[in-house]
């Protein structure tokens, strides 16, 4: 009698024992090939900006794009800050018509590089602190993909401490410079005027000596609300805009895998001086309109959560 009872335990027994196994098993194929892997990189770097932060990952998310297109305009309401920042404040019409005859001009849409799981696209951002000189930076700078240089800041005769390749330029008028044909102009237009400088810039005569040279097919218009959610979010509102140089190293963030930042921040003395040319000793500690001690700060602490690195040359 025992013996029956144990081999019907045992025919019981097997089957569902084999289905439990079956089960775990099909359960571990589905989680492998579907559900997503816990340590799966975003990116083919070392070490991804973008992988989860809270802190980060929500500054990162209350992004508006980047830059601006035809489908992608500013509402009323991010217009109403960028009028504030300007001198004229013209109206929010005379802005439309502004963009609308500048998207005549040049391309409809900015083709730009974003982060992906299947590259590691690495981005030298380069300011013109004077930290530069004496550096040496210049072969690392030239190594990365992507080279974001800003306003004027020149190569010939920096090369060994800035490098030499650029693949995109800041600027705004007053800073204006010629580009090769394979460089990305990219605007920051903080008023109404520099678009139509743009305007201008590509439908003057081609013969005309005067006038920025740029190629139009490359040209990226930084979004004003981007600027505004870079004012807001990244510096609480601090200041009354954001500096060409913080606003070109959050945009950076939302095109590279990967971001370094060289040429940045004032010498031991507080100078924000330039490594192209000597300190006007009227500058002592001035920073104009933006909030120079609340971006370094910001600065040091992507360094420091190693969401960027930070190069310091020659004021370390």
């Amino acid at each position: 009698m025992k013996m029956k009872i144990l081999l019907l335990f045992s025919i019981l027994t097997i089957p569902a024992i084999v289905v439990f196994y079956s089960s775990s098993w099909i359960s571990s194929v589905y989680q492998e090939s579907f559900a997503p892997r816990v340590n799966e990189s975003l990116c083919a770097c070392q070490k991804c900006m973008m992988e989860y932060e809270p802190w980060f990952s929500a500054l990162m998310k209350a992004s508006p794009e980047p830059f601006l297109t035809p489908e992608n305009n500013v509402s009323l309401e991010d217009f109403k800050w960028y009028q504030s920042i300007q001198s004229d404040r013209r109206s929010f019409s005379v802005y439309n018509t502004t963009v609308n005859k500048l998207f005549q001009i040049i391309p409809h849409s900015n083709d730009f590089t974003k982060p992906g799981p299947d590259r590691c696209t690495t981005c030298a951002v380069v300011g013109n602190s004077g930290n530069l000189k004496g550096s040496h930076y210049g072969p690392l700078i030239d190594f990365h993909d992507i080279v974001i240089r800003i306003n004027q800041g020149p190569t010939k005769g920096y090369e060994r401490h800035v490098g030499n390749k650029t693949t995109h330029r800041v600027m705004f008028p007053v800073s204006a410079t010629n580009l090769d044909n394979s460089t990305h102009l990219v605007l920051f237009a903080f008023k109404i005027r520099d678009l139509e400088w743009l305007i201008k810039t590509f439908t003057q005569r081609k013969d005309a000596e005067s006038g920025l040279k740029a190629n139009k097919n490359l040209v990226m218009i930084l979004n004003p609300a981007f600027m505004k959610y870079v004012h807001l979010n990244w510096l609480g509102r601090k200041g009354q805009y954001p500096s060409t140089g913080f606003l070109t190293l959050i945009f950076s963030l939302y095109m590279c895998d990967e971001v370094s930042l060289f040429g940045f921040g004032a010498d031991k003395k507080g100078i924000w001086n330039h490594y192209f040319e000597a300190v006007q000793l009227s500058l002592w500690r001035k920073t104009g309109n933006h909030p120079g001690s609340v971006e370094a700060s910001m600065i040091r602490e992507l360094h420091m959560r190693k969401k960027i690195y930070l190069y310091k040359g020659m004021y370390r």
